[in-house]
């Protein structure tokens, strides 16, 4: 069906908000709801149980979850055999187990090295479900409704991870910290229920349509463009880390702004993510995925921009216009590229939403988690301009790169069974 016929049956609010037809996905659509709430209820608070309630020391905890993060950085080509063997459906379901059981382990460790070892597991589960995930959602979904349902499901992620962390931040607040413990028994439950969730899918997989010989690029010629997509990717995953690491420093740091500050920048981009990615990718965002990329990057270079120019001696005045403007700019830019880099993973080769594609595209994201800290903090050291400066050449040298991601169209609807 064309993006033009399906618009003509579909008037009313729904299209106009560019929400997916949602009949019939309402276990998925809870599954990934609940995944969501999980993860923010927890993992920004797993230093502070380690420390404050299993009185570890806090420079430790830090090396050993990071520790356990890289140990699990393998997990998405596993996750990639496993999707090719069993589906995606499998996958996803063992993975929110898995992270379950790494939860229940938070309350039984004593050392450094159970740490270690319930983040291997906890971060094995993420990488897990992010590996299978997109495939999963080519076996619940047409090809012409792909982008709009990853940009749902980013804003579903966004509603749940702020509905996780309001939690948190009302139980530390009503009970304290002992009500620690009691959040980590609710986040392990809640992974389980998106494991059933899942686990009742009805999932139909795509068959992918031959094409004539000529039209058939080499499987070197495939490697290569997969793998300058994964290249491509990397500065928007440094660009999430950046968020959840730099802020913060930055704010409080160098620019001398209360602590409170990356919180209301954080509140500011998960309202403009969860409120307008289905409206901007279904009526704003160019049609063709490596567009939406090109355009995402060049809005997001001056958005970095926008971040650094407080840390100017003569500007240090505009810091809270600036950096009001460079979250709005980073936000739509997070709204472009999202949607757009999840549909190439899936559609820019015949192979893209197998199983070791698929690994080596999570293995971006995971191993650009790991490094962001790292680099950000070192960067921000070396100077409060070094950081945004550095990620707006990155996402310039990627925006120069997208328009070679042009995604053939070679999927069809299997019958179901």
């Amino acid at each position: 069906m064309s993006a033009t016929t399906d618009a003509r049956r579909r008037p009313g609010t729904a299209y106009r908000l560019g929400v997916p037809r949602l009949r019939g996905r309402g276990l998925f659509i809870t599954g990934n709801l609940i995944d969501s709430v999980g993860n923010g209820m927890l993992l920004p608070l797993g230093l502070l149980y380690f420390t404050d309630v299993r009185g570890l020391a806090p420079a430790q905890v830090g090396v050993a979850m990071t520790a356990g993060q890289a140990v699990a950085l393998p997990v998405t080509f596993l996750a990639g055999r496993l999707l090719d063997r069993l589906g995606p459906k499998p996958v996803v379901v063992w993975a929110n187990v898995l992270s379950a059981a790494g939860y229940v382990l938070f309350l039984v460790v004593g050392g450094l090295w159970q740490v270690a070892g319930a983040y291997v597991l906890v971060q094995a589960g993420i990488n897990m479900y992010f590996t299978a995930q997109r495939t999963l959602i080519t076996h619940l979904t047409g090809p012409e409704e792909r982008r709009s349902w990853f940009a749902f499901t980013g804003s579903l992620r966004n509603v749940g991870l702020a509905v996780g962390a309001a939690a948190a931040a009302g139980a530390l607040t009503l009970f304290g910290k002992d009500s620690l413990s009691r959040l980590i028994v609710v986040d392990a439950v809640t992974y389980l229920l998106a494991a059933a969730c899942f686990a009742v899918l009805t999932t139909t997989p795509p068959l992918t349509q031959d094409a004539p010989p000529s039209a058939l690029a080499t499987r070197a010629d495939n490697a290569r463009r997969y793998l300058l997509l994964v290249a491509v990717n990397i500065p928007y995953v440094l660009a999430q880390a950046l968020l959840a690491v730099l802020v913060a420093l930055y704010t409080t740091h160098a620019l001398r702004l209360p602590a409170s500050a990356a919180s209301a920048l954080f509140l500011v981009n998960t309202a403009i993510v969860s409120g307008c990615s289905t409206i901007v990718t279904a009526h704003l965002a160019p049609k063709a995925a490596r567009r939406a990329v090109t355009a995402g990057y060049l809005i997001m270079a001056v958005g970095m921009g926008a971040f650094a120019l407080p840390a100017l001696p003569s500007l240090a005045f505009t810091a809270w216009p600036a950096l009001v403007v460079a979250i709005a700019l980073f936000s739509v830019a997070e709204i472009l590229l999202g949607p757009a880099l999840s549909e190439l993973s899936v559609s820019l080769t015949p192979e893209a939403a197998g199983g070791f594609t698929q690994g080596l595209y999570q293995f971006s994201w995971a191993l650009g988690m790991v490094v962001a800290p790292a680099l950000f903090t070192l960067l921000l050291q070396a100077g409060p301009l070094l950081p945004w400066g550095v990620e707006a050449v990155a996402c310039l040298i990627a925006m120069c790169a997208a328009p070679a991601l042009k995604a053939p169209n070679r999927h069809r609807r299997r019958k179901p069974r």
